[in-house]
């Protein structure tokens, strides 16, 4: 009888995480929405200030911070779709502090007709090649 039940534990855990999979919204799954996967993409591959790429610039950055001896954890990448060819891209770093932790979020947007990427806030501008970064609304 024990056995039974944790057979049917398991398999409703298991039954459950299929169903999240598949149901999950495509701001977790950026890749479910092919315009998405492509905004994602543009932002990655952006040319950044100190790095070939924004994706390696944060990377670059990420490891400064751990040679210093400091907590980090970078987030996910994540993907709104605005409006139209409208996407947000964000993507959230948290860093240990002397007495506590603060997070930086870093987002741009993209108009995937243009294919252009604007930064929408400061840390994401200080990535951002001179000639880029400055600020939209």
């Amino acid at each position: 009888m024990v056995k039974l039940l944790h057979y049917l534990v398991v398999g409703l855990f298991l039954l459950g995480g299929l169903a999240y999979w598949l149901l999950k919204p495509p701001t977790l799954n950026p890749m479910a929405d092919a315009q998405a996967a492509e905004a994602m993409a543009l932002v990655q591959t952006h040319k950044a200030q100190r790095a070939p790429t924004l994706r390696q610039a944060l990377t670059d950055r990420v490891q400064a911070i751990a040679a210093r001896g400091q907590g980090v954890r970078l987030g996910e990448w994540r993907v709104e779709q605005e409006q139209g060819d409208l996407y947000l891209v964000k993507i959230h770093l948290r860093e240990q502090g002397t007495t506590q932790w603060f997070e930086r979020e870093y987002t741009w947007r993209v108009d995937l007709g243009t294919k252009s990427v604007v930064a929408l806030t400061l840390p994401a501008a200080d990535l951002m090649p001179a000639e880029s970064s400055t600020l939209s609304r």
